[in-house]
């Protein structure tokens, strides 16, 4: 008979993990990648998933080959005999299946839990992690260029898109860039990050956890048991106080960023220039030039944010001054962030697909004047006031879609009453052409029309980039107009 491991034994790759009894619910990129790691260490592994669409019955067949038993269609909870159940981030803790388990007493994992126990026993790759309401992508992305401008074997990994799990496995990384979601952070305890960032703090996920107080405490264990550097935003005092709540390694410094003059300890901007008061000596009196603020690739202040979060923690790494600089001049920003798709006739189209919540719609309306907004889809518990109190002057018009779009339309009709707004009501993927046709009607020479839907793309399509790339298509077929 197998002993069954202690869990608290289970710190790396090379831990004995035969015999541990492990569920795993849900077929996404984090389940299956928890599954085939812990297969490949000798756990049994049971997988649930509730869906048995074309994409979980061809991962869970690769699964089935490699040892595990896999049981889809079905929303029962995991097995009492279960050592330990890693949940996929798309469940909410307050799910039946998640609370079940937790009244068993069935110690619970996330996918960062397990990617941490899944590092290489010797000279595992330091985490330098990235969360916050916006902004989460870009900084991982730019942290990655910056790491990478210096020499350093790097990779942007978590959130970003690539299995954080898989990268652990890659023993021939240094260093990886890790964008956290708040969804990410249920059930991780192990996680040590060498340095962390919360960029900013604003609702959303307000239909995963169980309230706005819920979603910061989830944010701000990023910065749990971070050995070197904790970043805040000092623009953003509620990210000041995480680190000030926060418990670290002794040791650990907390680093502030600003687009205004940094104090000692800080990064910031001077007449233009990036600098570093923050990791060099006689910070008190002297600071390092990192960059210029036109090195920044994105014309936005949200992007200089990002990108002094990015310089932050590559310099608590050990990363050169003009690795800095390289980073962000080689930068290339991620697909359906404020991408630039046409110019028909003098009107400039603009995707921002990716601005799923109203914190990220809000920046990008910030660097466009007037706008034909294009909003509308899963608000996901968000309300819109304060966001089209905020742009309500630069709208020409806006054109609504998505199961939700009644919501944004009462934020208009209350704080934006003299902007035109039409309302399609289809749900077919199709009706983004009829989106972008209502959209080239609105729009004056010198406007722009911009997706940033303030909302997640469900409803309607397969994912943001999917939505995306509709509104891109139908752009791209709009006749040019007569002169």
């Amino acid at each position: 008979m197998t002993t069954r491991p202690e869990l608290s034994n289970l710190r790396d790759a090379e831990s004995n993990w035969q015999g541990l009894r492990v569920c795993v619910a849900g077929l996404g990129i984090a389940g299956f990648a928890a599954a085939d790691a812990l297969l490949s260490v000798g756990a049994e592994v049971l997988v649930i998933d509730s869906a048995e669409g074309d994409r979980q019955r061809e991962r869970g067949q690769i699964l089935e080959v490699l040892g595990a038993r896999v049981i889809l269609g079905s929303r029962d909870s995991c097995p009492d005999d279960t050592d330990v159940y890693v949940v996929s981030p798309g469940i909410p803790p307050s799910a039946d299946i998640i609370v079940s388990a937790q009244q068993r007493q069935i110690p619970m994992w996330g996918e960062l839990e397990v990617a941490w126990r899944m590092r290489p026993r010797s000279d595992p790759a330091p985490w330098l992690c990235v969360t916050g309401t916006n902004g989460k992508t870009t900084t991982t992305l730019m942290l990655a260029s910056i790491l990478a401008a210096d020499g350093r074997r790097t990779q942007a990994a978590g959130n970003v898109g690539t299995s954080l799990i898989d990268a652990v496995r890659n023993h021939d990384l240094e260093v990886i860039a890790v964008e956290v979601s708040a969804t990410q952070m249920p059930f991780v305890t192990s996680m040590s990050p060498e340095s962390a960032a919360c960029i900013n703090l604003a609702a959303d996920h307000l239909d995963f956890f169980a309230s706005m107080g819920d979603y910061a405490q989830n944010k701000a264990l990023v910065y749990r048991h971070t050995q070197v550097a904790c970043v805040y935003n000092a623009d953003e005092p509620v990210t000041e106080q995480m680190v000030r709540d926060a418990d670290v390694v002794e040791g650990c410094r907390a680093i502030g960023i600003t687009r205004g003059v940094p104090a000692p300890s800080m990064i910031g901007v001077v007449d233009d220039v990036i600098v570093d008061r923050a990791f060099v000596d006689n910070r008190a009196t002297h600071a390092q030039e990192l960059a210029l603020v036109d090195d920044v690739p994105l014309a936005a202040p949200a992007f200089l944010t990002d990108a002094l979060v990015a310089a932050a923690l590559a310099r608590s790494h050990g990363v050169s001054p003009a690795a800095v600089r390289d980073g962000l001049r080689s930068f290339t920003a991620a697909p359906h962030r404020m991408t630039r798709v046409a110019r028909v006739g003098d009107v400039v189209y603009v995707d921002d697909s990716k601005a799923t919540n109203a914190h990220a719609a809000a920046t990008s309306l910030g660097a466009f004047s007037p706008v034909v907004w294009v909003a509308g889809g899963m608000a996901k518990g968000q309300d819109f006031s304060e966001l089209v109190e905020q742009v309500a002057a630069r709208l020409r018009a806006v054109i609504l879609l998505g199961v939700d779009r009644d919501v944004i339309g009462a934020a208009l009709a209350r704080h934006a009453p003299d902007v035109p707004v039409v309302d399609v009501a289809r749900s077919d993927t199709g009706a983004m052409e009829e989106v972008v046709a209502h959209a080239a009607r609105l729009a004056r020479p010198g406007d722009t029309v911009l997706l940033a839907p303030g909302c997640a793309s469900w409803d309607m399509f397969g994912d943001y980039a999917d939505r995306g790339n509709r509104f891109a298509r139908a752009v791209r077929s709009l006749p040019e107009p007569r002169r």
